[in-house]
């Protein structure tokens, strides 16, 4: 049986409730849904949950109701844990999409499934954002097949390597191409009043697209840390706002829920600033690199490319009143959200 959960009373003029709030809504990029289901709560921060840290996770773990959107938010960073609920606001936030579409070049793809978590700390003199990326990364995605796999990136071809690889591309998984957006960086910039209107750039976030195949190997990158894919989307169309109160170990509580969520629903992404650097690594000694430039129309300025990302769904969540726990937020925040772990 789940042990009754503890909450705060509701402080006087809940202005703190709204600041703490509103430290929240933004963003999207893509998805993957989670389940729910939970343990108690609990107001006692110095008592964290036996649940192992992130730190000690390779993957995402299933987290209970509404905290199930934030199965990797980085609650036990120092940033976040540092934040006291009166000079900084410590806030977990997910933005996903389950489909979406992106355009490097001359190619298009369809975009698998991306999940795009971080923490954000608000210094709350200047409204300032921090971004905190999760130890592994920000984003997550699924893979997608590239349109005509090999024979579509590189082939015909006049170089002479080239030309023998593709008199071999008969054998559709010697064909096959996947590219998956991985992480090239911590997000910044990120703004939260963008994601409640259109066409202003939510956050910026340096990608690399991995291109995977046998006679690509292990390490053939669109993009790089040093020279990524810088992705600034925007709302393309407003989305749906719902604000959610939930106990601290996500049951849902409308009346008295020491944690707040929002969430912006059912809106499209997109952006078509970026800019798309050379392949590297593909191939031995990085043969294949030109091939694919070629084909592709590698490197590709500003304006000749574009991502859209369908269905997206962006939440955040934090303490309903932060400064009735000073200075003790982000360990509030920690508390909670490992008590909402499920087995």
């Amino acid at each position: 049986m789940r042990p009754v959960p503890q909450r705060f009373p509701a402080p006087g003029p809940v202005r703190t409730a709204v600041l703490g709030a509103l430290t929240a809504l933004l963003l999207a990029v893509p998805l993957a849904a989670v389940p729910a289901h939970a343990s108690g709560s609990g107001q006692d921060p110095s008592r964290a949950s036996g649940a192992a840290r992130p730190a000690e996770r390779s993957a995402a773990v299933a987290l209970n109701g509404h905290w199930a959107p934030f199965d990797r938010c980085p609650v036990d960073d120092p940033a976040m844990l540092a934040a006291d609920g009166q000079d900084t606001v410590a806030t977990c936030v997910s933005s996903r999409s389950p489909s979406g579409s992106i355009e490097l070049g001359n190619t298009t793809a369809v975009t698998g499934a991306n999940d795009l978590q971080f923490g954000v700390v608000q210094t709350t003199a200047t409204g300032v954002f921090t971004v905190v990326p999760p130890k592994n990364g920000a984003l997550i995605g699924e893979s997608a097949e590239i349109p005509g796999g090999l024979l579509g990136l590189m082939c015909p071809g006049d170089i002479p390597v080239v030309t023998d690889i593709c008199r071999l591309l008969t054998d559709n998984s010697l064909n096959r191409v996947t590219a998956t957006v991985e992480s090239a960086g911590a997000p910044t910039g990120f703004s939260l009043t963008a994601g409640l209107t259109t066409g202003k750039p939510i956050v910026t976030l340096p990608v690399r697209i991995r291109l995977q195949n046998p006679f690509l190997g292990s390490q053939c990158y669109i993009g790089s840390s040093a020279d990524p894919v810088v992705l600034r989307p925007s709302n393309t169309t407003a989305p749906a706002f719902a604000v959610q109160r939930f106990d601290g170990d996500g049951t849902p509580n409308a009346d008295d829920g020491a944690m707040l969520r929002f969430a912006l629903t059912g809106n499209s992404q997109g952006d078509s600033s970026f800019a798309v650097p050379r392949a590297r690594g593909c191939g031995l000694l990085g043969i294949l690199n030109g091939a694919i430039d070629l084909k592709t129309g590698l490197p590709s300025p500003s304006g000749n490319n574009s991502l859209t990302l369908n269905g997206a769904m962006t939440h955040s969540a934090g303490l309903t009143a932060p400064g009735t726990v000073r200075p003790d937020n982000g360990k509030y925040l920690s508390r909670y959200w490992h008590s909402a772990v499920l087995p």
